[in-house]
């Protein structure tokens, strides 16, 4: 996402300014000819909208404020484009904007989406795109994919994005109750208090001779973070790397393609492409910034990997560079620019689609791991137990009655769980553990319970030969074809019965 500088905007304001005035001369002197022609079409849409608005103020029962209606008409505006990443940014969503973009606000920790459009079969509900780490969201056991239904005991459908937003952010230490539904039949309320939300990058460390980097997020600081990150490997003597873009919401198209240079030597990182000239570009990698070389590389991704995750991921997938690991991540593929109205007014706007290296755009596609790896699904029995045990409270009351748990203590307090509620024992530990550590920093990662990560290991430290494993995958652009073969051959398979 971008924002235009003020020359940007005047020159973008010029612009509009002029075709205003030709609108408005072309509507007088076509005011008779067909609305079919598509320049005409516009100057009478607008002449309606004006004389609606004229109208509006004129006869409705009570006086109007020019202001409410403007408001709701540039709201109106910006839904109808069903794109949940284009909207009418008012005063207050601004300072929400600017809140996140200074990394620290008073919230619950959740990277959240909403559907423009509602309906009685899908329900406008509030999409959790990924929690942030180790926030009150992650540390209530909230993941990616869940729906928030209720907030502070309101249907989520009928609530605006920013109601929403309202609603879960506030003072640090106030709490605000939300009911969650995962999958189609487990929902469950829970309390979240507010905290200072800081907003992290990256967090790395070592797994014997592997480098582990998680990448949280993509802001300013992230590649320098990530060349911290190398260094720390490299004087660790790290024989292969694990870059995990779980949970990443996204963030700076730049920060992702000076991280991307980092391990690409050369060609297209990303491309954007619009029907505006300007938004057309290119982002090449320079081999003098490569800093990783020969090194066997798996990416961990899932359903909460976005939009500058999944360029990462993308760009090093289409290069041969690296191996996926996990979920099919979450398919944002538009570019924004936020363009401001008025110092307290702005508007966001899609403007352009990005493409991988393979000129792949994976908008409400994603990005297929190569190897999937995830957890279990619920059972109707498991569903039914997970459900007992958070309504019964019973993790929270065994925590609090032995303070100090290590996992001896975690392990033997999901022995005597599993009796009551028939759960995996490694999820049971998991709950505890995450309940038992509530107020230290979230450990770097958890073996016992991270399937996703073993799976990523056993794969380094197995695989005879890993470069010849990552030349046989196949790029974005070869998967792309192949489902579109497969879905053109299933047409024609039902048409000819």
């Amino acid at each position: 996402m971008k924002k235009l500088s003020f020359k940007q905007t005047v020159h973008f304001f010029s612009r509009a300014a002029v075709f205003f005035a030709v609108s408005v001369f072309a509507s007088q002197c076509f005011a008779q000819s067909s609305v079919s022609d598509e320049k005409v079409s516009n100057f009478y849409y607008l002449k309606k909208l004006n004389s609606v608005f004229d109208l509006v103020q004129q006869y409705y029962v009570d006086e109007v404020d020019p202001k409410v209606l403007y408001e709701g008409a540039m709201k109106g505006l910006m839904n109808a484009f069903n794109d949940p990443y284009t909207s009418y940014l008012d005063a207050d969503t601004i300072r929400d904007l600017s809140d996140t973009t200074k990394g620290k606000f008073g919230g619950v920790g959740l990277s959240i989406s909403k559907a423009v459009e509602s309906t009685p079969e899908k329900p406008a509900y509030v999409e959790v795109v990924s929690p942030i780490e180790d926030s009150p969201g992650e540390r209530a056991g909230i993941l990616a994919g869940d729906y928030l239904i209720e907030i502070a005991g309101k249907p989520t459908p009928e609530m605006t994005m920013q109601e929403v937003l309202n609603e879960l952010r506030g003072e640090e230490g106030t709490p605000v109750t939300v009911t969650v539904l995962r999958g189609k039949n487990i929902s469950f309320s829970v309390e979240l208090v507010r905290e200072m939300i800081e907003v992290p990058t990256v967090k790395y460390g070592m797994i014997q001779n592997t480098g582990y980097l998680r990448i949280i997020q993509f802001t300013p600081e992230t590649p320098a973070r990530v060349q911290e990150a190398i260094d720390f490997f490299k004087k660790s003597s790290y024989a292969n790397m694990i870059i995990d873009l779980r949970d990443n919401p996204g963030g700076l198209i730049t920060s992702v393609v000076e991280i991307a240079d980092k391990f690409i030597d050369e060609g297209p990182i990303v491309s954007t492409k619009s029907r505006i000239a300007f938004e057309n570009s290119v982002f090449n990698a320079k081999k003098e910034n490569t800093v990783v070389r020969d090194i066997p590389i798996v990416v961990l991704i899932n359903r909460g990997s976005a939009s500058a995750s999944e360029i990462l991921s993308g760009a090093l997938k289409d290069n041969h560079l690296a191996y996926l690991v996990g979920k099919r991540t979450y398919g944002k593929g538009s570019v924004q620019q936020v363009i401001p109205l008025t110092e307290t007014e702005e508007i966001k706007l899609t403007m352009a689609r990005y493409y991988t290296p393979s000129d792949t755009n994976i908008d409400k596609i994603g990005i297929p791991p190569d190897l999937e790896a995830g957890y279990p699904d619920f059972t109707e029995d498991d569903e039914k137990a997970y459900l007992e045990l958070i309504k019964s409270n019973a993790v929270e009351e065994y925590v609090e009655a032995h303070p100090g748990m290590g996992e001896p203590e975690i392990a033997a307090c999901a022995a005597e769980l599993k009796k009551t509620y028939n759960l995996d024992e490694r999820l049971l530990r998991r709950l505890i553990r995450i309940k038992a550590v509530r107020t230290q920093s979230n450990r770097l990662y958890d073996l016992d319970y991270d399937i996703q990560l073993n799976k990523a290991l056993e794969v380094l430290n197995t695989t005879a030969d890993f470069n010849k494993l990552v030349a046989s995958t196949k790029t974005l652009h070869e998967l792309q074809e192949e489902a579109e073969l497969a879905a053109s051959g299933e047409k024609k398979a039902v048409s000819s019965k």
